[in-house]
C-alpha cells in the first residue's frame, strides 16, 4: 500500500497549485472503496486536516480551506487530487494525502511522503 503526493511548488499569494496523489499497492484494487484525506503541515505547527472525501464521494472541508479547495478523486485512475485556488501564506506547509478503509472521520493507517507548497506574499 502506497501513496505518492506530487504537484507541490512554490507560488505567489492569490495563485493556484493542484496536488496530485497517486495510490498502488495489492490493496488498490479497491480504491473505490477507501476514504482519502489530505492534510498539511506548517513549521513548528501539528499536523492538521485539510480536506476529505469519501468513497462516495461526499467531501468535507477545514473552515480555513473552504471555498478555495477542491478535493475530487478518479477512482479509474487510483488518483486523488486537491485544487487550491487563492492560494495564501499561511498555506505554505508540506501537505500529505492519506487514506483509510473504515472512515473519513477514522485514523488514517496509509500515508504519503508529503508534497512542499510555499506560498510567497
Amino acid at each position: 500500500v502506497q501513496l505518492q503526493a506530487s504537484g507541490g511548488g512554490l507560488v505567489q499569494a492569490g495563485g493556484s497549485l493542484r496536488l496530485s496523489c497517486a495510490a498502488s499497492g495489492r490493496t488498490f484494487g479497491t480504491f473505490s472503496s477507501l476514504h482519502m484525506a489530505w492534510f498539511r503541515q506548517a513549521p513548528g505547527k501539528e499536523r492538521e486536516w485539510v480536506a476529505s472525501i469519501r468513497w462516495s464521494g461526499s467531501t468535507y472541508y477545514a473552515d480555513s480551506v473552504k471555498g478555495r479547495f477542491t478535493i475530487s478523486r478518479d477512482n479509474a485512475k487510483n488518483a486523488l487530487f486537491l485544487q487550491m485556488n487563492n492560494l495564501k501564506p499561511e498555506d505554505t506547509a508540506v501537505y500529505y494525502c492519506a487514506a483509510n478503509t473504515v472512515s473519513v472521520w477514522a485514523k488514517y493507517d496509509y500515508w504519503g511522503q508529503g508534497t512542499q507548497v510555499t506560498v510567497s506574499s
